[in-house]
């Protein structure tokens, strides 16, 4: 089986007044069906791996394949709209459309059908139900609650189907209950679609219902914990 996702020495150094090497070295292969929970301590650069993993950055040296293709200057946008789902920890919403405008955002831009009964319209119903959230589909974006605003960017990353979904801390914002029903969401999309699921978080939690568990410390992805 091949991987969805292959980093090989993977690294970050930031241009500050001195340099800053915030990862260093990094190895990770993440397959079909896959989840993997990344922990760590604040500070520690898990937020710039996972942006690094989804091509919103570039690494300083080293590379990363995406479904068997190099992410390089020119191929990353059309790589990461293709095969990645993101949930960004600060949601990143388009604060004045609706939740359902958001949901759908990821396909328009795909070029696809998102018309009224379409199968992208009913999938983005389906999702938004999944969350919690059908009572809230004409609402705009910023009269949501943080938790709100969460489940819908958890929606909006899974609308294209993509091979791998990256979270960045998606119970962050969320009560218990609500947190276990994202986990329970994000692992079951992983599991019965054959997706790959990478999650950056303090929750243990959900580190320990994932396959496998790593810790970033020191720039250094280390020992898998589980």
């Amino acid at each position: 089986m091949k991987p969805i996702l292959k980093a090989q020495k993977l690294s970050k150094t930031y241009k500050t007044p001195l340099d800053m090497r915030v990862l260093d070295n990094i190895f990770l292969e993440v397959f079909p069906g896959e989840t993997i929970s990344i922990v760590g301590k604040s500070g520690e650069g898990k937020t710039t791996l996972l942006h690094l993993l989804g091509t919103l950055e570039t690494p300083t040296s080293g590379s990363i394949e995406i479904c068997g293709e190099l992410a390089t200057t020119h191929t990353s946008s059309y790589l990461r709209n293709i095969h990645i789902g993101f949930v960004f920890q600060a949601y990143h919403l388009l604060e004045d459309c609706t939740v359902l405008e958001n949901v759908l955002m990821p396909a328009r831009i795909a070029h696809k059908d998102i018309r009224l009964g379409s199968p992208i319209h009913n999938r983005a119903l389906e999702l938004l139900g999944e969350v919690g959230l059908s009572h809230r589909l004409f609402f705009p974006a910023k009269l949501l609650s943080g938790g709100e605003k969460q489940r819908v960017a958890i929606a909006r990353a899974l609308i294209n189907n993509p091979a791998i979904i990256l979270a960045d801390e998606p119970s962050g914002n969320l009560d218990h209950a609500h947190s276990q029903a994202i986990y329970t969401l994000l692992l079951d999309e992983a599991h019965k679609r054959n997706k790959a699921l990478v999650v950056v978080t303090h929750d243990l939690i959900l580190a320990s219902q994932c396959k496998k568990t790593y810790a970033l410390q020191d720039g250094k992805l280390g020992r898998k914990l589980a």
